[in-house]
């Protein structure tokens, strides 16, 4: 017994110094004392009074692009043009469907691939109903209790007119790039931009078949932190989850509701539902939480450090803690969403038929084939029938971290915001960056400068959507210190 107590001790100790070494060697990926980068002689009131204009442009678009009022999206493009005239005096400005806009402001050296910004112009719309509860009306472009209200102040005519606004500034001082910037804004980027980045992507890989950088929203530093940390966090996102939806239908009698079968179509396909709804896919570090983490741990306590730097022995206590919440969740799996379910229209009279929507964000490593062969394993009912609506995609590459692309892009970020930390990650939703995806596989980025908390985060597609002023001077600044600090970086890996 004796002998089995030391051999026991032996092996705690063993696994102790095992944690410590983890740990005490896990490396430190934020970058210290980065200059501050410079202040942009752009005149505050004027800028902001500029995106003001652009918010009272109601630039929606709608999932039926028939429905869509293209009118304001002619009005964006004039007054485009007013705002920012060196810009369209200087740059080379082609358009795809009419409202996809490309600007090209070519460099000196055609060896160094170019730096493509993205953002784009359309807004979704405000629904029905909740107008009286916006502070200002939301296509006013006003400002009241100290923000500027309006759809497209954060998403994403904020980020339209700030790279606007960078450039022309730029190009008042006399900057020649050495290496090209491109300027892509889709129109249709809430509903699927087919009709913008896509066909942007296309022209951009008869001209430029190979990027050095691409920079989409997606990403922005979270105020409030993130992993139990209270310092700002730079989400950039390395890659985004990949789409597909399903539809479940199921085929019945029908009849009085009088007389129903033991199993009506209803039930059959709610119970399907129920069936995947109580089997989520797996919870994976690897899927982006694993990266996070790590660009994290140096921030964190000891403790919590031990844990981070020790994923292979506490991955089932971190996926636990992260899977209470729904975007600790959504980071960890390809998730499960019923969104829509039809079947029947009157109370006493069974339906033949009934059907369910599900919604799947795919986590990167999970291919849209697998995961239908896992819904009809789940489902396992003959009689349920799976059929995709539209296309299903997979999750975009994952992006590195250790190239040149990304280490300017941690340099600019910290230069405008060095009290954040930078860290990568998995974005849930999609963006445009995706259509360019294969033009720059390693470097395509996903990042908004702009420090919001859980609040400011919630209002990007709901009421009340808003951005302080101040900010506005900071999404400039950073603009303009990437576009120059990429003039000096080498095209890298």
């Amino acid at each position: 017994m004796r002998r089995f107590l030391l051999l026991l001790l032996f092996a705690a100790l063993a696994l102790l110094a095992v944690l410590l070494v983890n740990t005490l060697r896990l490396p430190n990926h934020q970058l210290a004392a980065v200059p501050a980068a410079p202040s942009v002689a752009v005149v505050p009131d004027s800028a902001l009074a500029h995106l003001a204009g652009a918010l009272r442009i109601p630039t929606v678009s709608r999932s039926n692009y028939a429905e869509t009022d293209t009118v304001p999206f002619d009005q964006f493009q004039a007054y485009l043009q007013r705002t920012f005239p060196l810009v369209h005096q200087r740059l080379k400005r082609q358009t795809v469907s009419h409202y996809g806009l490309l600007y090209e402001w070519p460099g000196t050296d055609a060896a160094l691939k170019p730096l493509l910004l993205l953002a784009h112009q359309d807004v979704v719309p405000v629904l029905p109903g909740t107008e009286a509860q916006w502070a200002s009306p939301p296509f006013a472009g006003k400002t009241a209790q100290g923000y500027l209200y309006g759809r497209g102040a954060l998403d994403d005519k904020l980020n339209v007119l700030g790279q606007m606004e960078a450039v022309e500034y730029l190009l008042r001082t006399g900057l020649q790039p050495r290496r090209t910037v491109l300027l892509a804004f889709g129109h249709d980027e809430e509903t699927l931009g087919l009709r913008g980045a896509a066909a942007l992507a296309r022209l951009l890989r008869q001209q430029h078949p190979q990027l050095e950088m691409v920079l989409d929203e997606g990403g922005l530093i979270k105020s409030d932190g993130v992993a139990g940390l209270s310092q700002p966090v730079a989400l950039v996102g390395v890659s985004e989850k990949g789409y597909l939806t399903l539809e479940l239908s199921a085929t019945g009698q029908g009849g009085h509701s009088s007389m129903p079968p033991a199993l009506t179509s209803v039930g059959r396909v709610a119970a399907a539902v129920a069936r995947l709804e109580a089997e989520p896919f797996p919870a994976r570090l690897d899927g982006g939480v694993s990266g996070l983490l790590a660009y994290l741990a140096p921030a964190v306590p000891f403790g919590k450090r031990l844990v981070f730097a020790n994923q292979w022995l506490f991955g089932s206590l971190i996926k636990k803690t992260l899977a209470a919440t729904p975007s600790g969740n959504a980071a960890l799996r390809t998730t499960t969403a019923p969104t829509i379910m039809r079947g029947g229209d009157k109370d006493n009279v069974l339906p033949i038929g009934a059907i369910a929507t599900v919604n799947f964000r795919l986590l990167p490593g999970d291919s849209v084939a697998a995961v239908i062969r896992r819904v009809k394993g789940i489902i396992n009912d003959q009689e349920v029938q799976v059929k995709m609506l539209g296309p299903g995609r997979d999750a975009s590459p994952v992006s590195r971290t250790d190239n040149a692309a990304f280490a300017t892009l941690h340099r600019t970020i910290k230069s405008v915001f060095p009290q954040a930390l930078v860290a990568p990650y998995v974005v849930v939703g999609a963006t445009d960056a995706r259509a360019y995806a294969s033009l720059c596989p390693q470097a395509t980025y996903r990042f908004m400068p702009l420090l919001m908390d859980q609040a400011a985060i919630e209002s990007l597609h709901g009421t009340n959507e808003r951005l302080r002023p101040a900010a506005f001077q900071e999404v400039i600044r950073f603009y303009a210190a990437l576009i120059k600090n990429m003039q000096s970086q080498s095209s890298g890996r």
